[in-house]
């Protein structure tokens, strides 16, 4: 039988087998995490709408991202009594507030509007309320900092100045642009903080003409906060964007980020939403279900 110092000392011994019984960076010691699948309220017919929480529950998906919603309605989302509604439709359905976005940047731009700086400060302190680790900015059409070098600088100076309260209540600011990875790495850099990430839609990077695989392996897992997964116009697995290679891309970079994919603007026109979404999300986990070779 084992003296005690005996059984230290094999524990110790075992650990240590352990740590290296499998070289790093192989799947014996790569840990395998699952993934939540999504969808974008305003993709399923439900732009800023409790209502989203219904359909997502009739697809089977996870959650929700939920925008904040638009100039009309005051970004609507920051009224305490409909945070409350939303908060209680997630509980009922069981469909969880993933993440949030704030489409209206889009419209009204974050580079040059002086208003959404506050949008984006009183949107932190809404994903503080309903839990929710990260928000999305959007920045296209009006808001688009390609070949907009005063654009990027007045971004990363009012990135800098939010970026502690986002630090203090843990959401990450989601950059989603038409910028490459090294002009998302620029800005994040500059910005210095970790709350500060690219947000990556696959098929934006490929309509602007990008590498996908290699801007992906560019900005490094650490730099990327959540996912869009999405074929316009089309089913997942039926339009032109290589979801097998980006999976394995995907899982050889052991990224995770927030746990959180989500489905936008995948189904061909006049098609049923729901009976649309519920083949991408079929088509989403048979394909990470499978652990590539």
């Amino acid at each position: 039988m084992l003296n005690r110092r005996e059984l230290i000392k094999n524990v110790v011994l075992l650990a240590a087998m352990t740590k290296f019984a499998a070289p790093k960076g192989s799947k014996e010691c790569r840990p395998v995490k699952k993934f939540k699948i999504g969808a974008c309220d305003w993709s399923i017919g439900k732009d800023s709408d409790p209502g989203a929480f219904q359909v997502a529950r009739a697809i089977g998906l996870d959650g929700i991202m939920v925008n904040m919603g638009s100039l009309e309605n005051d970004l609507h989302l920051r009224q305490p009594d409909l945070q409350e509604v939303y908060l209680k439709e997630s509980a009922r359905t069981g469909i969880s507030i993933s993440s949030l976005a704030l489409g209206e940047l889009n419209n009204t731009p974050f580079k040059s509007d002086p208003r959404t700086e506050q949008w984006v400060s009183d949107s932190i302190d809404v994903a503080h309320q309903l839990h929710v680790p990260v928000i999305l900015l959007a920045f296209f059409s009006s808001n688009d900092l390609r070949g907009d070098q005063a654009g990027k600088n007045e971004v990363i100076r009012r990135l800098r100045k939010l970026a502690p309260k986002a630090e203090q209540l843990g959401v990450t600011l989601g950059i989603e642009s038409y910028l490459n990875a090294a002009e998302h790495l620029e800005i994040i850099e500059k910005v210095g903080s970790n709350q500060v990430k690219a947000y990556v839609d696959f098929r934006n990077m490929a309509d602007a003409g990008y590498d996908v695989l290699r801007e992906v392996k560019q900005l490094g897992k650490d730099n990327i906060c959540e996912l869009h997964i999405k074929e316009n116009g089309f089913l997942l697995g039926e339009g032109s964007i290589d979801w097998r290679r980006i999976f394995e891309t995907l899982y050889q970079m052991n990224y995770y980020g927030d746990g959180w994919m989500q489905i936008e603007w995948s189904m061909p026109n006049m098609a049923d939403t729901v009976d649309s979404y519920r083949h991408n999300l079929r088509f989403l986990q048979e394909l990470f279900a499978k652990q590539p070779a």
